[in-house]
This record gives structure tokens, sequence and C-alpha cells, in this order.
């Protein structure tokens, strides 16, 4: 409340407060006379006194007897769909501290990809399990999955999410796998995404979300030699949202993009800062990221998920063809109250450093490097947040799942090696 809203309301009350008192005085003085054999007259003029002062104070006069005040606003608060509640909550509310709180606009511009993955278990033997990643389960403003279909010959198949709603699975198996054949198609439409830094109108995250997204799970710390980086990037840094842009900043020029690992690398950040040797591909990267910053209070996660189509940005960072089966790729997100889920990539920053043998100095690079922290280019659909992820059927748990999974003959399999399991992933835009 400003101070000259503050002195006017306190001027009002002491106002309403005195007439108060002065009629209730009266009232008493009618009392005391009419007890004492005063005619009817006089206790008319006090009542007709008491409701000149109660109509001049804008209360009923049977409260102001009671010693109650009233307070009525000037104007009638009403509140519809274009001026809701929330952006002009009463003063001394904890919602007049909040920022204003809208239903965010959705895009405008969406591109819908149609998503095939086709397994051929050929020269297989025995039962077989297979597990695919699904596109996120629930829609939000940059993803909608719009539907899925499936043909082949399993004996059982179907769609099974974890408890937490944080992942969901295609989940087959063949009791002879000799000639398994699997077909999933998916239909996925995107939106790019994109972080506005003066508007900060977004609706709070659940706390159940937040504090899992602080805690350390298998492969990302959040304490320990995580945390003394952090506080060796932030120095005085207050500003969450700086905060965050300081790490970014220290990932990306600390951090090295190896082409040459398998997959998307390992994930394993503990590894990272024991060896002080910090980089590898974008589970990694990005995973280290994550990890700085809930070391230091700000929730973070990785977005597991796959490239679908071709980059407006750099070739590197988007697919080249229609073929996906090595399009895997994890991104970042971070949490600021007010703003939501800040979309990052510094990963795909080395990886275009390494990529297109671009110098620090670089025009294009410097550009990219402040593109990618705010911003997502929806070429690329998201799958799920897991972590130390089991599986429906089975018992042990597993980092994360961005690759398809089997199970044959007693042995495990895992898609980022190629040779493992006979599947491709083909992609192409379409018009609906």
């Amino acid at each position: 409340m400003k101070r000259r809203d503050f002195l006017a309301s306190a001027a009002a009350l002491s106002l309403f407060a005195s007439d108060a008192w002065a009629v209730k005085k009266q009232a008493k003085t009618s009392t005391a006379q009419n007890s004492s054999g005063s005619t009817k007259k006089t206790g008319a003029a006090g009542k007709s006194a008491a409701g000149r002062s109660a109509k001049k104070s804008g209360a009923k006069p049977d409260r102001l007897n009671k010693g109650k005040i009233t307070y009525r606003p000037q104007e009638p608060v009403a509140h519809t769909a274009d001026d809701p509640v929330i952006e002009r909550p009463p003063q001394g509310t904890s919602a007049s501290r909040l920022p204003p709180v809208r239903a965010p606009e959705p895009p405008s511009e969406w591109r819908t990809y149609e998503i095939t993955t086709t397994v051929n278990l050929k020269g297989s033997s025995g039962s077989s399990k297979l597990w695919l990643p699904l596109p996120l389960n629930q829609d939000t403003l940059f993803q909608r999955t719009l539907g899925h279909s499936w043909a082949g010959n399993p004996a059982n198949a179907g769609m099974r999410r974890l408890p937490d709603g944080d992942l969901e699975v295609f989940y087959c198996e063949w009791p002879d796998s000799g000639d398994a054949k699997l077909q999933l198609t998916t239909l996925v439409t995107t939106a790019d995404r994109h972080f506005d830094v003066t508007k900060r109108t977004v609706a709070p995250e659940r706390d159940d979300i937040l504090r899992r997204n602080l805690q350390a799970s298998k492969l990302i710390p959040n304490d320990g030699l995580a945390f003394q980086l952090g506080e060796r990037i932030l120095g005085r840094i207050k500003d969450p949202v700086a905060q965050a842009k300081a790490i970014y900043d220290w990932v990306v020029d600390n951090s090295i993009y190896d082409p040459s690992l398998p997959g998307c690398g390992t994930g394993d950040v503990r590894r990272q800062l024991i060896q002080g040797q910090y980089g590898g591909r974008s589970a990694d990267i990005n995973g280290l990221f994550v990890a700085i910053c809930r070391a230091i209070g700000i929730p973070a996660r990785c977005v597991y998920g796959l490239r679908t189509g071709s980059s407006r940005l750099f070739r590197g960072l988007g697919l080249s063809g229609d073929d996906a089966t090595r399009g895997q790729h994890v991104r970042a997100e971070f949490y600021v109250p007010g703003y939501g889920w800040i979309p990052v990539d510094p990963s795909d920053v080395r990886r275009t450093i390494a990529m297109e043998a671009l110098s620090d100095r670089d025009s294009k690079l410097i550009s990219l490097r402040k593109i990618l922290f705010g911003v997502w280019e929806m070429n690329w659909i998201a799958f799920n947040l897991g972590t130390d992820v089991t599986l429906p059927g089975k018992n042990s748990a597993m980092p994360f799942l961005l690759f398809p999974q089997m199970e044959s003959a007693g042995s495990r399999y895992d898609g980022s090696n190629s040779a493992a399991i006979q599947y491709s992933i083909k992609t192409r835009q379409v018009v609906l």
C-alpha cells in the first residue's frame, strides 16, 4: 500500500470511529434521561441524531449501538473473465503481495509430426519384453500428444504409466520372439517455447513437484562438490534468474561436447565433479547444469526427448532427413516463482562449437548462446522427466529412459547400442 493510500485509509477510519463514539455517547445520554423521567421526545431526538450520524458514517445504527464499525468500499468489486479477482486483490491480503496471474496464452503456430518406430527382432529366440518411451502424457503450452496407433504380432501390448506421472511407456512382450514385429505410430504437435522476462504472471507449481526437483538422484547430486561449485559461480548474485544464467554461462564455458560417446552420454554428474572434467553429451552437460541449480536451491530437471525435424538455428541442431533413430537429445529447465519453468540447453551450445568449429567470439555463436537460455526450438519432442526409473515389469532401476529397452533370454539390451535392438525411428511433418 502506498503511503498516501495508507494515510487516507487511516483518516477515514478515524472519522468512522469518531462518529460511532458520538452516537454511542448520545445513546447513553438518552437512556439516562429516559430512566430519570425525561419525555419520550428527548429520546426520539437522540435516536434521530443517532440515525443522522449513522447515515453520515455509512453504517447501520443498530450496529453502531453495539460498538461495531463496518467498512464499505467506495466501489463495488466486480470480477469477470477480463478482470479476474487475482488481478486486483484486496489491499492488505497475502494475494496483494504476489504478482498478478493470468491464464497463459497458447502459441499460434504449431507443427505436427508423425513419429513411427519399427522393431524387428529377427534371429532372437525365447520370450522377449520391449519398452518404448512415449511423449509427455500431459498437454503443455509447447507440446500436445494427439494419439497413438500400433500394429504387429506381440502377445501382449499396451501403454503403461508410472505412478508419479513423469513417464509413460509402450510395453509389449512375445512368448517366442523368433519373428517379432512391432510398428508404433505417434502423432505430436509442438510450438516453439519462449521465456519472457517481462511477464512474471505464471501460477505457482505444486510443492511436491518442486521438492522432487530439488532432491538428488543416483547420478545427479545436490550437495558436496556441486554446492561448493555453485557458491563459487554465484558469488553475491541473489536474483534466481541471474543465478541460473551465471550457472548456464559457466557450464557453456567449462564443458566439452564429445560426439564420440554413445547415445546421449551416461548422465553421471558425480563422476564429472569428482574428476573435475566437465562435459560429455547432452545428458552429461545439461545434467551438470541441473545438479548445480539444485545444490543452490533452484528446482531444476532434465527433460528427455527426440529431435523430430530440421533446425532453423544450426543444421547440427536438427535432423537432416527423416531418420530420427539416433536423434535422442536431453534438455533442461529450471523453476522461478512467477515465471514458471524456464527452458535452457547449454549442451546444444557446446554441440554447435564442436560440430561447426566455431570460435567463442563468433557472432553466430554469441547469438545462439543468448537464444538457448530461455528458448526451445520445438523441432524436438519431450518424452519424460523421469530419473531413477523402474520400468513396469522390472525390479531394477535405471538412471533415465530415453532409448528402447529390451529383455530377451535373460539378457538386457539398451537401444543406445545400435547393434543391441533392431529398430528404426522415422519422422515426418504433416498438415492436419
